[in-house]
C-alpha cells in the first residue's frame, strides 16, 4: 500500500471537507484507504481545480492535467491579443471534463462552446461544470458522438482537443492504468489513431483562417505535426508546455 504524505493528506482534507473535524465524521478513513490502493488524489476529492474553475470529475473522466492547462491559457492569450470581442465558435473535441471549452466559455462572454464527448456519462458531467461554475449555458452545446460525426456541416473558427494520444505498448504508472478510463488514454498501436482521423478532418470543420490546437504525445508530435500539415493546414507550429516539452500541434488554416 503508498504511503500518503502530510501534503497530500491535507489538500484531502481542505478541498474535500473543509476542516479535520468534518473529514472524521464524513469518510476520511476510507479516503485514505483509497489512495493507498493507488486512486489518483483527484478522484477520491471529486473535483480539480483548472483555470480558476472547479471541474467536478464525478463520472470519473481522464484527469486534466497542469500541461493542458497551461496550453489552454496560451490560447485563450492568443484569443485575446486578437480582441476576440465579437462572437466565435469553438469546439472542444474529445471533451472529457470539458476543462478546456468551459475555460474559454467562462474567459470571453461572446464565445460559443460547443463541447463532443463520445460517453454519455462525461456529456452530462460537462453539463454539471457549466451549471456548478454558473457559466452561460445559453452559448455552449453538448453532443454526443465520435469525433466530428455529429457536425456534418459544422464548420468552427477554432478546434481544441486533447485526444486519446498514447500509444497501446506504452508502460503508465498504476495509477493511471488502473483507474483512469482507457478509452481516454490509448490512440492505438503507435497512439496516432484519433490524430490522424482529426488531421485528415480539421479542414471540413474551420471556418476560413480556422485554428486546431492539438495536444500530442511528446514522442511522436513531430509525426502528428506533419499529419496536420498533410491534411490541409496552411501552415504549423509545436507549442511547448511549461516543463518545456513539446506539447501541442497548432495548425493553420487557409
Amino acid at each position: 500500500m503508498e504511503t500518503i504524505s502530510p501534503q497530500v493528506l491535507r489538500q484531502l482534507i481542505r478541498d474535500k471537507y473543509g476542516s479535520l473535524e468534518s473529514a472524521q465524521k464524513n469518510g476520511l478513513a476510507e479516503d485514505i484507504t483509497r489512495l493507498q490502493n493507488g486512486e489518483p488524489l483527484a478522484y477520491v476529492i471529486g473535483w480539480i481545480p483548472f483555470g480558476g474553475l472547479k471541474i467536478h470529475l464525478t463520472s470519473r473522466p481522464l484527469i486534466p492535467r497542469p500541461e493542458t492547462e497551461w496550453w489552454t491559457t496560451e490560447l485563450m492569450y492568443v484569443l485575446d491579443t486578437r480582441g476576440m470581442s465579437k462572437p466565435f465558435r469553438l469546439l472542444d473535441l474529445c471533451a472529457g471534463t470539458g476543462a478546456i471549452g468551459l475555460s474559454v466559455l467562462a474567459r470571453f462572454p461572446h464565445a460559443v462552446v460547443e463541447f463532443c464527448e463520445i460517453d454519455s456519462e462525461h456529456a452530462a458531467l460537462i453539463s454539471k461544470n457549466i451549471g456548478e461554475n454558473n457559466l452561460d449555458r445559453s452559448r455552449s452545446k453538448i453532443a454526443r458522438g465520435n469525433l466530428f460525426t455529429p457536425f456534418f456541416n459544422e464548420r468552427f473558427d477554432v478546434i481544441a482537443t486533447n485526444p486519446p494520444y498514447i500509444p497501446e505498448s506504452r508502460n503508465l504508472e498504476p495509477s493511471v492504468r488502473d483507474f483512469e478510463p482507457p478509452l481516454a488514454l490509448y490512440g492505438g498501436k503507435d497512439g496516432l489513431s484519433l490524430v490522424r482521423t482529426i488531421a485528415l478532418e480539421a479542414k471540413d470543420h474551420l471556418t476560413k483562417g480556422g485554428e486546431l490546437w492539438m495536444e500530442c504525445d511528446v514522442e511522436n508530435i513531430e509525426e502528428a505535426r506533419d499529419l496536420v500539415r498533410e491534411g490541409g493546414a496552411r501552415s504549423t507550429e509545436i507549442r511547448t508546455d511549461q516543463y518545456g516539452r513539446p506539447r501541442v500541434v497548432v495548425g493553420y488554416y487557409p
